[in-house]
């Protein structure tokens, strides 16, 4: 399995990283893709320094949408180049947050659109958050982001209308915890419709920890518990479903494969 979106360079990690990264490969799980988001500007390289460290780990770079009013331009000057580390697969998480709006509106609109920009240069999928947000997240993904490069809705936690309209504009979907969660039933019935190329897998750990660990620290060995929630929603089996997620992660992204320092 891939752990699609996982923050393991989190605080919350610090006391017992490698016996974490242990019980996840331990669990089945052969890639992690680190968000390189961190804690935000001047520090754009929390993923990389994972992806340098770890050879099954890749990374992406980004400013997260909480962030967006310490983005500067210092932070739009190096990120270009960041996007040409090789183990740096995407640019994210960015996006829109509208539950906490920790930045202002108009100010989480331009660093997303700046963004996309800066991965439209570099040829890079972008990884999206959009909290409460559907409709500007999508109108600015119509205006600013080309067909075929495509991405992924992290943390998908929207029904059918809004997987229907992801999916039109090439974006894959990252399903996590809430996906374990009985009254998610939206998310259920996403996950049931989906085109199966769209799938992938995800903790966003440390955050929103499946069934049967809620409410308790997510790691990245927990993705098992989605995968299995999400074979049980689509009648295949656990075995279909790490199959297919896993090749839908290389397909999205090709540079995934190489290989890193050990």
């Amino acid at each position: 399995m891939i752990d699609s979106h996982c923050h393991v360079d989190d605080s919350d990690f610090d006391a017992d990283r490698e016996a974490v990264i242990a019980r996840a490969r331990a669990a089945g799980v052969s890639r992690f893709l680190a968000i390189g988001s961190g804690d935000g500007p001047p520090d754009l390289e929390a993923g990389i320094r994972l992806a340098e460290r770890y050879s099954d780990f890749v990374a992406t770079v980004g400013v997260h949408p909480h962030k967006a009013s310490v983005a500067d331009a210092e932070t739009f000057s190096r990120l270009p180049g960041l996007c040409q580390h090789p183990k740096v697969v995407a640019l994210g998480e960015i996006g829109l947050d509208y539950h906490y709006d920790f930045a202002p509106r108009d100010t989480q609109h331009d660093v997303f659109v700046r963004q996309m920009d800066v991965a439209r240069e570099a040829g890079l999928p972008i990884i999206i958050h959009s909290r409460e947000a559907w409709d500007d997240t999508f109108s600015l993904l119509e205006k600013h982001w080309p067909a075929g490069l495509g991405g992924i809705f992290h943390c998908f936690s929207g029904g059918v209308d809004e997987m229907r309209r992801a999916v039109s504009l090439g974006f894959s979907l990252g399903f996590g915890g809430v996906l374990t969660y009985p009254k998610a039933t939206n998310v259920h019935e996403a996950a049931r419709e989906a085109p199966a190329e769209k799938l992938l897998l995800e903790t966003d750990c440390p955050y929103l920890a499946p069934v049967p660990f809620r409410g308790k620290r997510n790691e990245p060995a927990y993705v098992q518990h989605t995968a299995a929630r999400l074979a049980e929603l689509r009648g295949v089996t656990l075995s279909e479903i790490d199959q297919l997620t896993t090749a839908n992660f290389a397909r999205l992204f090709p540079r995934a494969a190489l290989k890193g320092t050990a």
